[in-house]
């Protein structure tokens, strides 16, 4: 049966399935639907065209679905789409898409945002993944699966951020982040994220071949343009380490390190 509490705010329109659990001076709009297991505690809200799937978790404050903070969005029905298993803990903001941003925002499975953390507009993030306190994330970001970032890291608009990467907190991050990669400070690739691949059952061999591809990408002095194109000339390329250099390539197509810039709405 639904567990409403009588001080939410449910709007009639929104379609909610019955084991929903909504605490008080929670906040549900016209336009949201929200699947089975899910719970809102007290204070949080869901709004504009927004789909929660199943079993997530809004702790009080959370707030989906808010308009996007564009100065050119008129409006329009955008859209978020939530996935299941998530959480979204206290004061947590994650906005709906923009008309030129392809109009929705997209967060996958199982992944934990914690206090403060914010997606901006038009996100579209993977699953299994971390954002610690304080993170901030502009507008038009993609994360892969498996991403872990610390508390207080920020993000650059347009920047899309590799599979299974960690970034080190109070990090500045403006160019696309290498998959598998540890990258602090301003940008800079500090490792393979070795015990984040281990957690997410990667082979040792595949590891070893990581490290070995970073070790001649990022840590010799030859030019990188150099050093990415000697992978042109293996046979047996790890899969794992050919999809860096398929990334690495593809940002270095990008303006300003960002692949996501190239292909901007004018």
């Amino acid at each position: 049966m639904s567990r409403i509490s009588p001080l939410a705010a449910v709007d009639p329109k929104a379609h909610v399935a019955e084991d929903v659990e909504i605490g008080p001076f929670c906040t549900v709009g016209p336009d949201v639907i929200i699947e089975a297991g899910t719970k809102l505690l007290n204070g949080a809200s869901i709004l504009g065209h927004t789909k929660v799937g199943r079993n997530n978790t809004l702790y009080p404050g959370a707030v989906l679905g808010g308009a996007p903070q564009d100065i050119k969005y008129k409006g329009a029905p955008t859209r978020l789409e939530i996935g299941d298993g998530n959480v979204f803990r206290e004061a947590s903001t994650v906005h709906r898409g923009t008309e030129k941003g392809g109009g929705c925002s997209k967060v996958g499975n199982n992944n934990y945002l914690m206090v403060n953390a914010h997606l901006g507009h038009d996100c579209d993030v993977g699953n299994n993944c971390i954002l610690a306190n304080n993170v901030m994330v502009g507008g038009h970001v993609a994360i892969g699966d498996g991403v872990n970032m610390a508390g207080g890291v920020g993000v650059n608009h347009f920047v899309t951020i590799g599979q299974y990467a960690f970034i080190g907190g109070y990090s500045r991050i403006h160019h696309d982040v290498p998959p598998f990669c540890k990258v602090d400070g301003a940008d800079l690739v500090r490792g393979v994220n070795s015990i984040g691949l281990r957690r997410a059952s990667f082979a040792e061999e595949d590891i070893e071949s990581i490290e070995r591809a970073c070790r001649n990408l990022f840590y010799h002095e030859k030019p990188f343009a150099v050093a990415i194109a000697e992978f042109d000339t293996m046979n047996g390329l790890n899969p794992h380490v050919k999809y860096m250099i398929e990334f690495l390539r593809r940002r270095n197509m990008g303006r300003h390190g960002r692949y996501l810039e190239s292909l901007r709405a004018k």
